[in-house]
């Protein structure tokens, strides 16, 4: 049960530091739709080569 308790202690404690190196920049608010996103950049449709 102590080697539990410790292995999430660890966990905890590497998340807490990964999110916290992640700066200002990081999103934790799922998938975006609507006007707050960006659209994929548009790409010419060429016709095909016979």
């Amino acid at each position: 049960m102590i080697k539990l308790i410790i292995g999430f202690i660890i966990l905890a404690a590497a998340a807490l530091y990964l999110l916290s190196k992640g700066g200002s920049n990081l999103d934790m608010g799922g998938e975006k739709h609507g006007v707050e996103t960006t659209a994929p950049p548009a790409t010419s449709a060429s016709a095909p080569k016979p």
